[in-house]
């Protein structure tokens, strides 16, 4: 084994073997130029043909055909000697040469597309299990292991550079990017395999190969599998002595896949708060914008437009909301950047800006746009010293008709339209949660107390706006009255709360004694 750690190995043989063709011609045309003997399978072997290059087949190097519908064709001594034998032992070499094995410097590869496949709605079980690659991945392994001899190829954003070098070191690679790629693809099998196991899972009953491979929806993975690639480097973590990266799951969706069209890069502590605020807003159908400060909303309202749920949003604590971020579920236009920017906002979420809004914005260089599409959080992981806790995420809704009003008086069709929404606000706020809200708009924010007493008065303190006439939200149940007190004393003349209490009926005498409607709504939304 070589001992020098800057050794180039020249690449004279290379299996190429894809299933994304994307530059393969471009790049299998500068190995032939440095007279690479190229081998290849199936529909690779036909592309680099008709693009007029030599290449030899895949069963002419083995001696076997490509047989099994495909299952086999890679999966022979003479493919894995050739990759796994140690350049200058002298027992590999006696063996190879016993055999007739010939060497293969490099393997240009990537996997049948098993995710891609999996996530085809009502597609057929075998269909599914054809797709798991076999050959490819046993390639790539090999390869990698021996990556002191051999240079593994898996991604398709990988070939320009290796042209570059290729081309200023005469057809050889240096060690030090054989190893990059060897890691590289070591990973990409780990990813591989854990989607397949991940998948196949969630399938309880295997069904007939051509009947659907529907997943059980209700139950969570026997074995909890995380691979994500490292899509950015953080400057630090939520404080400057603790290291950070996001870890994304390349759909490009969500807060991690968000496209960001200006500003600083953002930290750890923004994107937390983004993925807080962006989960929040996407609660509601109508214009929606939320102010978040530390994960908690400190301001959250709906409008006919854009600029009017912002203008009720920032009313509702604009102290709080210097040095915030922002979420809005619709395109922020003009109008709306214009008065957003007379706030030191770090950062917006949206599904777009408008052309109006960037220019706008572009004169706070270190404003952070972030356009983000949805995606549906499935899951909720956190870590535990030792293990992992996984969840459902909380997608529970309630709608007016499934409300138990369990007071003498209804509420009003005014306060029900505010207990809905400021339900669906409570639900992300950090319990104990005690939210105070009017006409589309949260007017104080109880947020994160021990005591749910407490939440109630806090929330009542932080108010800018008249509390009288308000309704309350409560995340879990009063368990005395004197929570529910509290928020009448403040001003609300509504309530909304899960029930449950062994003391509901002491709670709903206090709420009929001082005259309050009262909602019971069945679900608890505690947020830890």
């Amino acid at each position: 084994m070589s001992s020098d750690l800057t050794a180039q190995k020249q690449i004279r043989r290379a299996l190429l073997s894809v299933t994304d063709k994307t530059g393969l011609v471009v790049f299998a045309r500068v190995l032939a130029g440095f007279g690479v003997e190229l081998v290849s399978t199936g529909g690779t072997a036909r592309a680099l043909r008709e693009a007029g290059l030599s290449v030899q087949d895949i069963s002419d190097l083995t001696g076997f055909p490509e047989m099994l519908d495909g299952r086999v064709k890679t999966l022979h001594p003479k493919v894995h000697g050739g990759l796994l034998y140690i350049r200058g032992n002298q027992e590999h070499e006696a063996a190879v040469a016993a055999h007739g094995i010939a060497p293969i410097d490099m393997v240009v590869v990537n996997l049948y597309a098993f995710e891609k496949t999996a996530a085809q709605p009502g597609v057929a079980f075998g269909h599914l299990i054809e797709n798991i690659d076999i050959g490819g991945p046993s390639m790539v392994r090999s390869a990698a292991k021996n990556f002191e001899d051999v240079a593994i190829v898996t991604r398709t954003s990988d070939y320009p550079a290796l042209i570059e070098e290729l081309k200023s070191a005469h057809g050889a690679l240096s060690r030090e990017t054989r190893w990059r790629l060897a890691r590289q693809a070591f990973a990409l099998t780990a990813a591989y395999d854990s989607a397949i196991a991940n998948t196949l899972d969630s399938i309880s009953e295997a069904p007939a190969p051509d009947a659907p491979a529907s997943p059980n929806a209700d139950a969570l993975p026997s074995t909890l599998r995380i691979n994500l690639p490292r899509s950015q480097s953080l400057r630090y973590g939520e404080n400057p002595h603790q290291r950070a990266a996001l870890y994304a799951d390349g759909s490009g969706l969500g807060v991690a896949g968000a496209t960001q069209l200006q500003g600083k890069e953002l930290s750890y502590n923004n994107l937390v708060d983004l993925d807080a605020c962006w989960e929040l807003v996407q609660e509601f159908s109508d214009p929606a914008a939320i102010i978040v400060k530390h994960t908690n909303p400190c301001g959250a309202a709906i409008g006919a437009t854009v600029l009017e749920a912002y203008k009720k949003a920032l009313n509702s604590d604009p102290v709080s909301a210097f040095g915030s971020v922002i979420g809005i579920n619709r395109e922020v236009d003009g109008a709306a950047a214009e008065e957003i920017a007379k706030l030191f906002v770090e950062a917006i979420a949206a599904p777009a800006f408008s052309a109006e809004a960037r220019e706008r914005f572009a004169a706070k260089k270190n404003l952070r746009l972030v356009e983000v599409h949805s995606a549906p959080t499935r899951s909720v992981v956190k870590q535990v010293s030792g293990g992992m806790l996984m969840q459902d995420a909380d997608k529970a809704k309630v709608t007016e008709s499934e409300l138990d009003i369990v007071t003498w008086r209804p509420p009003t069709p005014e306060e029900l339209r505010s207990l809905l929404f400021a339900w669906s606000v409570c639900k992300h706020v950090k319990s104990n949660a005690i939210v105070y809200a009017r006409d589309g708009q949260t007017i104080g924010m109880g947020a994160g107390q021990m005591s749910r007493v407490d939440a109630a008065r806090f929330g009542a303190m932080k108010a800018v706006l008249p509390l009288v006439g308000c309704v309350a939200a409560s995340d879990a149940f009063f368990p005395f009255p004197d929570g529910l007190e509290t928020v009448a004393a403040a001003g609300a003349t509504a309530v909304i709360q899960p029930g449950g209490s062994v003391k509901d009926q002491d709670v709903i005498a206090a709420a009929d004694k001082l005259g309050l409607a009262m909602v019971f709504t069945g679900i608890r939304h505690f947020r830890h």
